[in-house]
């Protein structure tokens, strides 16, 4: 294959009698009903397309739920079964179709787990009389299915397939993992039935899903694609290992064209980290279920998880641990993955950063707004152009995250644009953490935005603050302000003390510090911090006013945290309130009584003041004067990108 470094990803498969153009998938992640009314908005079918568009082979949707009534996990679930919902899918399915790749639908059934007071919609049972049974991890009293509920359950499965095809879906994708229904029959956690479809045997437990496989492929016909999302191993105390998971595998093998390994359990918060891997993880960490099934079953196998490494994707397939890669939230980060890589353009692909915005943005907000990518969730409004911008020069002061993508979306845009930035380097507060692991992907972000201003037409001004001086000699027609903000010192006896550092100076100053640390601060800054001097060898305490770990508004991602502050051995002492900082410690009230913590360098990291007050003196210094990121108030990185692109990308209308 002339100029392709990477032929083993993009050599087609044919699945059925349908040909896939290369091996990376694009696996569900959720469009909701932001309407309320049960339908998908306009955005979905952008959303979805704009996957195909940057050269992923298939697309898969938003969980599909094939029984409304019984399956229904919440408000924002769609429903397949709601009257009239095939104009909506058959938009989706042909935005995708028109660039070229398959369009999938999962299937899915969320049984114990449907938000509703319900008579049957759990696989456990203590015997045949489908009694009422006390389920831990359902968190509630659940009834069994009977006979006529799986037959239901069933014919609604290939209901859904037969509406998929219909509405120019090009493969269905079973959703039999993470802990839904389906999956919920295979695990002996949470079916106990000692009828033929459940019990201590793995034939009877995969009952129900070779018989949902085998209704679908009746109803959709021969060479019609079935892919069947399978967890390869629960990866909990209880559940199934990959034993099970090679023999649920080699019962489906002959039922469906593509066994999609996954794994864990979505709703058990000890393996949420797992089934969706954080930055704490390293690359391809789940391919190991997938191999290790591939070496069991005929039938093409995929893999999934903290895919985003080509050489390690590239060697997956080569190397026949799996014949598809699937990229979930990478294709979030950069849906142009597949083509940057086809190009020769690597170099130019955004990796995802694992944090987990778009995840815990989805669930809060309905869309799932990438921390690196500003068009993420904006991608209908992205869809179309927008008027040529009258040419405007542009001063913009602050070279961090949201100063370097407001430079580049004006400079894309046609204007004259000068980046100024105080320091020596571009990047800001966020530079700090260049050597730690789990940032590694942060790092190579910055760096490939520095990058593109310097291929840019963007003059940069290094060791330059903006000024209403500096200004005024520049004479610019817009500035935008993106000074970001500075730790918040606390007013601590003992605060100006030398073994006192903030948290981004200590990032730097890791050979001066001690052996025993003690951080002021649990919120996301402190805790990470503590997990990278840990790794460094240092014994460190975080000492936090409050009860809880403040997680930033990002949620999932302090699951991943909470696992590693587990593994690493990080003591956080909460409902404790620093009085004073000593040469050998900190003194601190915990349960009304004083206690001396021993420290030799202490550490705080209790927030952080916008610098506001440099940016409104620039405030008449030009016609036109916009504030982005931290300085309006303490931002995470998604908020920043996000403010620093929309409103870079309004400039010039006038």
């Amino acid at each position: 294959m002339k100029n392709c470094k990477y032929p083993n990803l993009f050599t087609p498969i044919v699945l059925g009698n349908t040909l896939f153009r290369n091996r990376i998938f694009a696996s569900p992640t959720g469009y909701q009903n932001l309407n309320g009314d049960g339908y998908l908005n306009e955005g979905a079918a952008a959303y979805y397309e704009r996957k195909a568009r940057g050269g992923a082979a298939s697309v898969t949707s938003f969980e599909g739920i094939v029984d409304g009534e019984l399956g229904r996990g919440g408000a924002t679930h769609i429903c397949l079964d709601t009257p009239n919902i095939s104009n909506n899918l058959s938009r989706l399915a042909y935005g995708v179709k028109t660039y070229g790749a398959v369009a999938s639908l999962e299937l899915q059934h969320t049984g114990m787990f449907a938000n509703r007071d319900l008579s049957f919609f759990g696989a456990s049972s203590k015997g045949i009389a489908y009694g009422p049974v006390e389920c831990e991890l359902a968190g509630r009293t659940i009834q069994a299915m009977d006979e006529e509920i799986i037959e239901r359950t069933i014919r609604k499965f290939a209901q859904g397939a037969g509406l998929a095809k219909r509405c120019g879906f090009g493969m269905v994708t079973v959703h039999a993992g993470h802990g839904w229904l389906l999956h919920q029959f295979l695990s002996p956690i949470t079916n106990t039935r000692t009828d033929k479809w459940g019990g201590k045997d793995v034939e009877n437990r995969s009952r129900l899903i070779i018989a949902v496989c085998d209704a679908i492929r009746k109803e959709v016909g021969p060479g019609f694609p079935i892919e069947i999302r399978l967890s390869g191993s629960e990866c909990y105390d209880g559940g199934f290992g990959i034993e099970d998971g090679i023999a649920i595998a080699k019962q489906l093998e002959n039922h469906v064209d593509l066994l999609h390994i996954s794994a864990g359990n979505h709703e058990v918060e000890e393996v949420f980290a797992i089934t969706h891997p954080s930055m704490f993880t390293e690359d391809g960490c789940n391919v190991k279920y997938a191999a290790e099934i591939k070496k069991h079953v005929k039938t093409p196998v995929a893999t999934v998880g903290a895919l985003d490494d080509p050489e390690l994707m590239e060697e997956i397939i080569r190397s026949g641990q799996a014949d598809v890669v699937e990229m979930a939230r990478g294709l979030l980060c950069d849906p142009d993955f597949p083509n940057k890589l086809r190009s020769g353009n690597e170099d130019k692909i955004i990796k995802c950063l694992r944090c987990l915005s778009c995840f815990s943005s989805e669930l809060a907000n309905g869309e799932p707004y990438c921390a690196l990518n500003p068009e993420t969730g904006r991608e209908l409004e992205m869809k179309f152009a927008i008027p040529t911008a009258v040419k405007k020069k542009v001063l913009i002061a602050g070279g961090g995250i949201g100063g370097m993508q407001a430079a580049l979306t004006c400079a894309d845009r046609g204007h004259e644009v000068i980046l100024a930035e105080k320091s020596d380097h571009l990047g800001g507060v966020l530079r700090c953490e260049e050597a730690v692991a789990f940032k590694k992907n942060l790092d190579a972000y910055l760096n490939q935005q520095q990058q593109r201003i310097q291929d840019a037409n963007i003059e940069v001004l290094l060791n330059t603050a903006v000024t209403p001086a500096m200004a005024e000699t520049i004479e610019p027609d817009i500035i935008i302000a993106a000074l970001g903000a500075e730790p918040v010192k606390p007013p601590i006896p003992g605060i100006n003390h030398k073994h006192v550092f903030c948290a981004q100076d200590a990032y730097t100053a890791i050979d001066t510090i001690g052996d025993q640390t003690v951080i002021i601060g649990a919120g996301l800054v402190g805790v990470e911090l503590g997990l990278h001097l840990i790794a460094n060898g240092k014994k460190v305490k975080i000492v936090e006013l409050s009860d809880h770990v403040n997680d930033g508004g990002n949620f999932l991602h302090m699951l991943g945290l909470k696992f590693e502050i587990i593994k690493r051995d990080l003591e956080i002492q909460f409902n404790t309130r620093v009085k004073e900082i000593r040469e050998n410690g900190v003194l601190c009230e915990i349960d009304g009584a004083d206690q001396l913590l021993a420290a030799d360098t202490v550490i705080y990291a209790v927030g952080q003041k916008p610098r506001r007050d440099d940016a409104l003196a620039l405030n008449f210094c030009a016609p036109e004067f916009y504030l982005v990121g931290d300085v309006i108030a303490p931002r995470d990185i998604t908020s920043a990108n996000a403010e620093a692109f929309m409103t870079a990308r309004n400039i010039g209308r006038f």
